[in-house]
């Protein structure tokens, strides 16, 4: 049976070129398209679509204000049609706190390129999406709560110790679940979140507003540090060496590794020739398999290694890829992940 699609956006021409575009997939049928939210609403009804996608900048109603009055009363799985403007951007990291679990950015040209590779890009979000519980979000208003409004045991870290993550589709929530629960004064967390370039710097900031660490968008050279977490700028690769006898970041803009730029198998793999330190390293909810390859690597010299379990996964691709390279200790819950790693990091520094 073909997932069925709902196109929403105000330009008549994207939704007769998404339309198009979708639908030389076998695997899809627009069954509509909506020029605003409000159509949208009765063709929703109307046509009981299993995906909807939904651009950000309209005039009547944008795309956020309408995620948050659908996802409490008939939540669908959403894709959001982001433009690459610092408003876009903004506005398309909100929605994905209000429900939509992904997001493709427009071609900044009408290159037959630029706008194949966002289609096929789409096609392959929609069909991910299709398979996406999304009822959890009925009648719940979704909070973020920050470490600091917890009382945290004081524990004591090893200097050694390094976190990296690695996350894709679901991952924007999934690390803010995870890092909102870590203490201040916590070990440093490198994390890699498949985003484009623009992306990485709001949700860094965003994280940033919440979390009791703090947060920033990775640059070239910095050194890490305790109570700090470093996110993967976008459209670049992140990874870990010493210089100086220091940890070092270095952002280079490289190959694609395991089909993604940032990727998480690069950043696992340059932790290697840091034997000396302790590393740990998660992997979240995500498709395809980035990061299963590092992580087996990682835990063959050593590391601990965790993964997030199935139930809370928004795409499980990730996680399961790490489980059968043979890669992970220990798999649970999204919302154990923080307190498990605690306590194992409290047990092994006694």
């Amino acid at each position: 049976m073909k997932i069925r699609v709902l196109v929403i956006d105000d330009s008549a021409t994207v939704r007769m070129l998404l339309k198009a575009g979708l639908e030389a997939d076998g695997r899809i049928l627009v069954v509509g398209t909506a020029r605003d939210p409000f159509e949208a609403r009765e063709k929703i009804v109307e046509l009981n679509p299993d995906v909807l996608t939904l651009d950000i900048e309209m005039p009547r109603m944008d795309g956020l204000k309408f995620l948050t009055k659908l996802m409490p009363q008939f939540p669908l799985p959403v894709i959001m049609v982001s433009s690459l403007t610092r408003t876009g951007q903004q506005i398309t990291m909100q929605c994905l706190e209000a429900g939509a679990l992904d997001f493709v950015t427009k071609p900044v040209s009408a290159t037959p390129d630029g706008l194949n590779s966002m289609l096929s890009l789409l096609r392959d979000k929609i069909c991910d999406a299709a398979r996406v519980d999304v009822s959890g979000f009925r009648n719940q208003r979704y909070i973020a709560t920050t470490s600091t409004n917890r009382v945290q045991p004081k524990r004591h870290w090893a200097a050694s110790t390094i976190v990296v993550v690695g996350a894709s589709t679901g991952g924007t929530e999934a690390l803010k679940v995870f890092l909102t629960k870590l203490p201040q004064e916590f070990p440093p967390v490198l994390a890699v979140q498949h985003m484009p370039a623009g992306y990485t710097t709001h949700f860094a900031n965003r994280l940033n507003e919440l979390c009791a660490m703090k947060v920033c968008e990775a640059t070239d050279g910095m050194q890490i540090e305790a109570g700090c977490v470093y996110i993967a700028p976008g459209g670049r690769q992140m990874g870990l060496s010493l210089a100086d006898e220091r940890n070092r970041i270095r952002i280079t803009e490289g190959e694609k590794v395991s089909g993604h730029k940032p990727s998480v198998d690069h950043l696992f793999l340059s932790l290697l020739p840091l034997n000396r330190r302790r590393v740990v390293a998660l992997i979240m909810t995500g498709m395809g398999a980035d990061g299963a390859m590092g992580m087996a690597k990682l835990h063959e010299a050593g590391a601990y290694t965790m993964a997030q379990d199935e139930a809370s996964c928004v795409v499980f691709g990730m996680p399961k890829a790490a489980i059968m390279a043979g890669g992970v200790q220990v798999v649970c819950p999204l919302y154990q992940m923080a307190d498990t790693l605690m306590d194992y990091l409290s047990e092994v520094d006694k």
